[in-house]
This record gives structure tokens, sequence and C-alpha cells, in this order.
């Protein structure tokens, strides 16, 4: 049994006050993501973004169409997690890293298409479904990362989704191409602000 795992899970703690004062390096959210990628998805769809909302003009559009939420500026970073609606047509693209790699024959991968377009073509319900639990595993992969990382976290769902897709021009962005995408939550990240205690002379009696 690896007991490091479970006493992760067990040390696991949404934050609720960041240092605004302290950034996260590029590097370090690239390791992030990096890391969250590693989070399971059906079929290896990986239909999932991770959106960096981590400038102060960007934060503050966010905050707008989040309930004005303070943690969304004063996280280093706030994560807007995108899922896109699944569809079989992007199999060959994201099994060929597999199918390089040796994991998969490439003669696998026509069935995997057959049984994606089966379960997913014309039904949009299971589509949006499949997005949603894709980017929610994306970003429990982050809060894991992020905390392995020495890194508070807060997966937030007060947003308007019609909202952020408007302020950050998902639908229209060239960087999904033509896929539907679902916003699911938000997720920031930072360096936790601890609240100042009484000096210990005024807490202790001798």
């Amino acid at each position: 049994m690896n007991t490091s795992v479970i006493e992760a899970i067990e040390r696991q703690k949404t934050t609720n006050l960041y240092d605004a004062s302290k950034s996260i390096p590029d590097d370090e959210i690239r390791e992030l993501v990096r890391l969250a990628t590693f989070s399971p998805t059906a079929f290896h769809l990986q239909n999932w973004r991770f959106i960096a909302v981590r400038s102060p003009e960007a934060k503050a559009r966010l905050r707008a169409v989040a309930a004005d939420q303070p943690k969304v500026t004063e996280a280093a970073v706030t994560f807007i997690m995108v899922g896109e609606l699944a569809v079989a047509d992007v199999m060959a693209d994201r099994l060929a890293g597999s199918v390089a790699a040796g994991f998969m024959p490439v003669e696998m991968v026509p069935g995997w298409e057959a049984a994606a377009k089966s379960l997913y073509f014309e039904k949009p319900q299971t589509q949006r479904d499949e997005a949603i639990r894709s980017a929610t595993f994306g970003a429990s992969g982050l809060i894991h990362a992020a905390q392995a990382m020495g890194l508070g976290t807060t997966p937030m769902i007060g947003f308007d989704p019609v909202g952020v897709s408007r302020e950050f021009s998902l639908s229209a962005s060239a960087d999904f191409g033509r896929a539907r995408v679902r916003v699911t939550l938000l997720t920031s990240a930072g360096r936790v602000s601890h609240q100042p205690r009484r000096t210990l002379g005024r807490s202790v009696v001798w």
C-alpha cells in the first residue's frame, strides 16, 4: 500500500486566503498542467483545456463574471477548466502518441473510433457529460499536483459560464478549432496566505 498517496489525500485542503504578492513562474504553471494531464479520460480523448488566467487585467475580467470572488484576483493563477464535447473524429489524432510509443497497435484505432462514434454521435447529452467528466478529472489532477508543489488551490463553481465564454472568446478561439466547448469549473492556485496570530505574550498565561 502506498501510504504517501493516502497521506496526501488526507492533507488536502481548500484555500480561502492567498498571498496576492506572490506569483507562480510560467515553468511551474506548465508543470502543473503537465501533471494534471496524466488524469484519465474516456477513449484517451484528453478533451480538456486548462486556460491559465494570470494577468491583472484578465483576472479582473474573470472576477466580474465569477460572483466577484476575491480568490480569482488574489491567487497567482486561476484556471478556467474547459471540456470539449466528445466526438469520435479526433480519435486518430489523440491515439497517435500511444501508437507511436507502442502501447496500441495501429489496427486497434478504427475499432476505438467506431466505439466512440456509437457512444457519442448525435447524442449531445452524452457528449456534454463526457466533457464535464474530463475537465473535472483534469481539475482534480491539477489540485493534487499543486498540493505536491506546495501550493494552495480552490475549485469554484460560482461563475457565469456564458459570461466566461464571452470574456475569453472560447467559442471563437482558434485554439479550440471547431470543437464545441463547455466551461466546467474554475480552479485557483497560489501561495497560501496565513492569517496573523496574536503574539505569544498575549496568548500564554504562566
